[in-house]
């Protein structure tokens, strides 16, 4: 489980990184992009929680 925690914080690092230094200056081209990169660390959470899911039914 740690490696997944690991990636989750370099993703979530990532976001903020981006959002702070690397913002575009067309806000929709910009939530779009905050939208895309929402939906995979929401989706990377939904991962984890299965695989945990998973560990605990064996």
């Amino acid at each position: 489980m740690k490696p997944h925690l690991i990636i989750f914080a370099i993703l979530i690092a990532g976001f903020a990184v981006y959002n702070i230094f690397f913002a575009l200056a067309d806000d929709r081209m910009n939530t779009l992009v905050n939208i895309v990169y929402a939906s995979v660390l929401f989706g990377y959470i939904s991962f984890m929680a299965l695989t945990v899911l998973k560990k605990m039914k064996k």
